[in-house]
């Protein structure tokens, strides 16, 4: 009899880590669903990632390194800049227009949070 109430509590114990270890991971999941979209994207991604490291770019810099068009590139940097990730400094050099994006305290912030989320749903056990 006692053999059975041990077995019976070692089940039970068996089934509460299982289910304390899936209601981890199903937490983590959660949390790369509520990801920030804008980030996400690949480009802006590649984007946040090149000026989180430089700390400033040019237009021209971003251009070759990502490899896209220039309309895409403005389209992308547009929304960063709206949300507040990016800041734009407009300026002429040699009389030509030179435009300089650097990361926000707020974009620094998002590109983080999003790299931690991705990571723990990376490291969720197999």
């Amino acid at each position: 009899m006692a053999g059975v109430a041990l077995r019976s509590i070692q089940s039970r114990k068996m089934s509460e880590a299982l289910q304390s270890e899936q209601n981890g991971v199903v937490d983590t999941l959660r949390k790369v669903i509520e990801v920030d979209r804008l980030v996400h994207d690949p480009v802006r991604y590649a984007l946040m990632a090149y000026l989180h490291v430089v700390a400033r770019a040019d237009f021209t810099f971003l251009l070759r390194q990502l490899e896209v068009s220039r309309g895409n590139l403005s389209s992308h940097m547009s929304k960063l800049e709206e949300a507040g990730y990016v800041a734009v400094d407009k300026s002429f050099v040699d009389n030509r227009p030179r435009t300089m994006y650097s990361v926000t305290k707020e974009g620094r912030s998002a590109f983080k949070d999003y790299r931690t989320r991705m990571m723990q749903a990376i490291d969720l056990p197999t």
